[in-house]
């Protein structure tokens, strides 16, 4: 077994003495059980999650989807970048959602701004879905589709070679398509990456490096 259990414990004796568990001499990636729980991720927006360490290929196309949920008008959903200015990501800017993609020749975003200002972060759950295909990139929020002109029809790659990081970055870490540096605070959950015919949930507690994010559940009311 390599992965700690999604689970709360509580309780625990040893030779009939009971563990104070308020006092731990150390603590890594546990919280508290909440008393009602949702299927998902929390993040607590001081950190991220880092997956896929050999570095993830964006290249011509990928298709992002996940539900997000937070109160927070700021903060980072996903960044996937190269040493060079190949990126992509995403993020939430003043309650507004972008998705911003570099082939090389230069960044164009896709920006989706609710009719009511702040909408998207009222602690529900709402679906996200960013496509890259070739030059063309569309986001998709609940059902809303934005797209945007491309100037830049010849370039067509995102040559991506640095791990994904999700809900934030580290501070010495370079993202081309990224402009927040905020946290991520909220649930996450259905992150899936498609390449084609091929689909690939994020699980997350297989992340290789986790700081402040609780990998399989959410408050069902953040206090």
């Amino acid at each position: 077994v390599t992965h700690s259990i999604p689970a709360c414990i509580g309780s625990m004796t040893i030779n009939s003495k009971q563990l104070d568990k308020e006092s731990p001499v150390s603590i890594f990636a546990v919280k508290k059980c909440y008393e009602t729980v949702q299927e998902g991720t929390f993040f607590d927006g001081s950190g991220f999650a880092a997956l896929v360490k050999e570095g993830y290929k964006v290249r011509s196309d990928v298709n992002i989807s996940l539900e997000f949920r937070t109160t927070a008008a700021h903060g980072v959903l996903l960044g996937i970048s190269s040493a060079k200015v190949d990126a992509v990501g995403l993020e939430i800017v003043n309650g507004k959602v972008l998705f911003h993609v570099n082939n090389g020749a230069g960044r164009i975003t896709a920006t989706y701004e609710p009719r009511v200002a702040n909408s998207l972060c009222d602690g529900k759950w709402h679906m996200l879905q960013a496509n890259k295909s070739k030059h063309h990139i569309a986001l998709i929020i609940d059902g809303n589709l934005v797209q945007t002109d491309n100037p830049y029809t010849q370039s067509t790659s995102a040559d991506t070679n640095n791990p994904i990081y999700v809900g934030g970055y580290p501070a010495d870490v370079k993202q081309n398509c990224l402009t927040s540096k905020s946290s991520f605070h909220g649930c996450l959950r259905n992150l899936t990456l498609t390449k084609g015919q091929q689909a690939e949930l994020v699980d997350f507690s297989r992340a290789f490096d986790l700081r402040g994010v609780f990998p399989h559940s959410c408050p069902g009311v953040e206090h």
